[in-house]
Formats: C-alpha cells, structure tokens, sequence
C-alpha cells in the first residue's frame, strides 16, 4: 500500500506531461538498452537459464521495438477520438478522449524477466499512469536491476523515480498488490488457475484486470509444404527458451502424407541439441526456471506414452548436467485422449499430430479442441489456403507461413480467448487499456446550445409531451417525406 501510495503521488504530477517529455524518458531508456545488450542478456541467462541468443531475440528485440513504436505511434492512439453526431445533435462535438487511469498493478511471470519488467511499464507511464509491478519470486534478482533502469531513466530527466515501483514476494504479495485502494487495474500474466485468483480479488473492489493466460499453439503444415523449409520454423517455435513462451508451439499439426519424412528430418536434429549452463559453451537450450516444472512436463509424457504416443529422442530429464534441466523431446502420435493434448506443457517438448487425409477441416476441428486459444500458424505453398484454415481457428492471434511476428509488431494487439484469458495489450487497443476511455459532448456553434422544450418539461402535459415525442420520432426516423412535413407541423403545435 505505501508504494503504491509513492507511486499515486508522483503520478499526480506525472499525468500532466507532455509527450514529448514521456518520449524522453522512453529515448532514455532505449538508448540504455541498445549500449547494454550484452549485459541485460547475461542476467536473463544467469536468472532465468535461457541462452543469451534467446534472451537478444526474446526479451531485447521485443522490448526495443515496443519501445520505437510507443516513440512513433504512442501520441498518436491516444489522441482523442471524434465521434459522429446524429441529425438531432448536428449542434454538438463529440469524442472520446483517454485519460490515465491512475496506478497500475502488473503481475508479471518469470519466463522473460527483462521483457515482462518493462513491458506494463512502458505503456503505464507512456499513458500518464504510476506503474507497482510485482516480479516473480522466480527472478527477482534480475528485476531488482532492470527496475532501477526505469527509475534512472526518469530520475535522469527530471521526474520523480517513485512513479514506478516493486515489490517481491510470494503470492500473498500478488494478493496484496490486487487487493490495494490505489491500484486501478490489474495487469496479469501467468496460469489460468492463479489468474482465477485475481479475478477473485478483485472482484470485490469491481477492479478490472487483463488476464494473458498463455497458449498451447498450433502450428501446421501442410502436404504442399517443403519440408526443409518448414522444419527450422518447427525447431523455433517449440524450443526457444526451452518451450518457456506462452505462445511457444505446443502442438505441431502434420498432414499424413508428409508426417513420416517429417519425423524422420526432424528426429536428428531435436536429438542433437545441445543444453546445458547457457553461460559457458555454446548451448541451444537452457534450463528450466523452476524445478517442478521438469516434474510436470515428466508427468505429461508418462500420460502420453502409456496411452500410446511415441518418444522419439529426450522424454526424461537431462541428468548429464547438474541444474533444472528436462531434454529437448520428440513425440508423436499424439492424441486427444492425453494429458498432454489440452494442458500447457511450457518445456521443450515437441508433440506431432497427424491431420488424417490431409483434410482441412479435419485440422480445423482438432486444432480448436482446445481450452486455449492465445496464437496460431499455418504453412502452405499457398498463402490463401493458410489464410482461410488459420481464419477459422478460435485463437486471438493467426500468422500465415511465420511463426511469434505477431508480437514482433507492437501495432497488433497481444491476447487470447477461452483458457488463455482477456484484454489486450499492445497495439493500440492496449494502450488505451492503460486508460479510461471517457465519452465528452461539448457545444459546437458558438451561442447554440441545448434547451428543454416546455412539451417536455415539468410538470409535463402527456398530451403535448407524446405529441412532441412522436414528432421527433417521425420526423428524424421517418422514411417518407409527407410523414416528416407533417412531423415538423406536430412538433410547431405541441412544442
């Protein structure tokens, strides 16, 4: 409550700068960024397990290039918004303007720790909101660092570093930061089941909350595929930072008739990837963040081999190397009846499915028999057949031959449906959810205002009052000329 308290009173100043000043302290930060990539990647490494090339393409270039578009566009979405006026408001102006909320509590999960530090961040203050983030207990050594970035950015131009906040904690942390007064919303990242817990705890405060519930994406491919094009897609999608994304391929859709030669491109390459600490040797998967994840992600695979499905290469945790490691896994013959078919594995586990036929809507139903729905992508040799699969999937992000660009362009919103949760963010649309979208009416013409007209005013006689109403009623949604001459005589007698 006292840092969100802090964070409350410099917003008060902090909401009547220009945008101009909030873009300095966004150059400042981006500027800090670009001359420490090499830094800022070796704590991800160190605090989360993921390699350092991981970390340059998942949490640097992400963040930069949020960053450059709040530079260029972020003014711009926030500019208040006209609004057409009906025949019987022809005398007024109307638009909505968005207007900072206030504080802003982020949750934020551990698998980006850079990324997910800054991320709330830079649209809060961009919006004119105080930002109180509380960083997983998982990294918060390396949020405590990239927190005090944001602080030196606005304590190097001039504003108060209190604007924004973090708190480190366990759950009652969280629970606290969602149950405080001086936090307007709730920015939640994380599992459908804590997420719950949030709506819950703010509930009782009617507190709005952003809920990103991660993924379990399909990607497919094709029978008009080239296989040797689409297999380092496969590799990227279910093996950056180690299957640890929330919208990392989870279930791989592979038409049958190229599935066998699929496996066998593929098998080699999952088999030979290297894992181990990502700050020494050259390693092409890190580690876990958590170690009971490698027992859920064992627990999914057992589900699945017993009910048939096939472990090609991994399927057991790397014990070669001393650390929270789970192997880069290859399994087939994956089918609705598993575990492992419609829960979040978040590892680095690549599950084939086999699209029988090679029908499309065949690989429509399977792919929506999902309770996720965050990102999907289709491979084909021709992009209108991707475009009218991926069209009828139930997921709030669709990619035609490419894989995770659709965060790679912050003018996009990010966000799902079902299990992986709602609200947006990024985009414009997430920007202006860091505000209150309010509705403002005001006079256009000079001297020409509203007036009530006495058929209608206190105390009211029914009869002119109806006549008058009707009047109005004909004469502005009529569909006959006679019908509205004879509008205006009612409104002349009764008004």
């Amino acid at each position: 409550s006292d840092m969100a308290l802090r964070s409350k009173n410099a917003q008060q100043v902090w909401k009547s700068t220009t945008f101009a000043q909030r873009r300095r302290v966004l150059r400042t930060l981006q500027k800090y960024v670009v001359s420490h990539v090499d830094e800022i990647c070796l704590l991800c490494a160190k605090d989360s397990g993921k390699t350092q090339v991981d970390a340059l393409l998942g949490e640097i270039l992400t963040t930069c290039e949020k960053i450059r578009t709040l530079l260029h566009h972020g003014e711009t979405w926030l500019e208040r918004s006209p609004r057409e006026v009906n025949p019987m408001m022809m005398h007024k102006t109307a638009y909505v303007e968005y207007v900072p909320l206030g504080v802003l509590g982020i949750i934020a999960p551990w698998n980006y720790p850079f990324h997910n530090m800054l991320n709330h961040v830079l649209s809060g203050i961009f919006s004119g909101n105080g930002v109180v983030t509380k960083c997983s207990e998982h990294t918060s050594w390396s949020s405590m660092y990239f927190h005090n970035i944001c602080r030196a950015a606005l304590e190097e131009n001039g504003f108060d570093p209190d604007l924004v906040q973090l708190c480190t904690g366990m759950a009652e942390t969280g629970k606290a930061l969602v149950e405080c007064p001086h936090i307007d919303k709730i920015f939640f990242t994380g599992s459908p089941n804590v997420g719950r817990h949030v709506m819950k705890g703010a509930a009782p405060f009617l507190k709005p909350v952003v809920l990103e519930l991660g993924g379990k994406d399909a990607m497919v491919f094709c029978d008009d595929v080239k296989l040797k094009e689409v297999i380092p897609w496969a590799m990227r999608g279910c093996f950056q930072n180690c299957g640890q994304n929330c919208c990392g391929v989870e279930r791989l859709f592979v038409y049958e008739s190229i599935a066998k030669d699929f496996i066998n491109g593929i098998k080699d390459k999952v088999a030979t990837l290297r894992q181990g600490c990502p700050l020494g040797d050259d390693v092409d998967c890190g580690a876990m963040v958590m170690d009971q994840q490698c027992d859920l992600i064992q627990a999914l695979v057992d589900d699945a081999v017993a009910k048939g499905a096939i472990v090609h290469c991994g399927g057991k945790r790397n014990t070669t190397t001393a650390g929270q490691f789970y192997q880069p896994t290859l399994l087939s013959g994956v089918t609705s009846e598993m575990r492992i078919w419609k829960e979040e594995v978040f590892g680095p586990i690549m599950c084939v499915v086999v699209v029988p036929g090679d029908n499309d809507d065949v690989c429509v139903n399977m792919v929506n028999d999902c309770p996720f729905g965050l990102g999907s992508s289709v491979y084909s040799a021709s992009k209108s057949r991707a475009l009218a699969i991926g069209s009828q999937f139930n997921t709030g992000m669709f990619t035609a031959n490419d894989f995770g660009v659709n965060y790679l362009i912050q003018s996009l919103p990010f966000g799902g449906v079902k299990e992986s949760g709602f609200g947006r963010f990024a985009g414009p649309e997430g920007l202006r959810s860091c505000c209150l979208e309010r509705s403002m009416v005001i006079d256009r013409i000079p001297g020409v205002k509203t007036t009530i007209p006495g058929a209608i005013d206190y105390p009211m006689n029914t009869t002119q009052g109806m006549g008058f109403g009707k009047g109005l009623v004909e004469l502005f949604y009529g569909d006959t000329l006679w019908g509205k001459v004879k509008a205006i005589v009612n409104l002349i007698r009764h008004g």
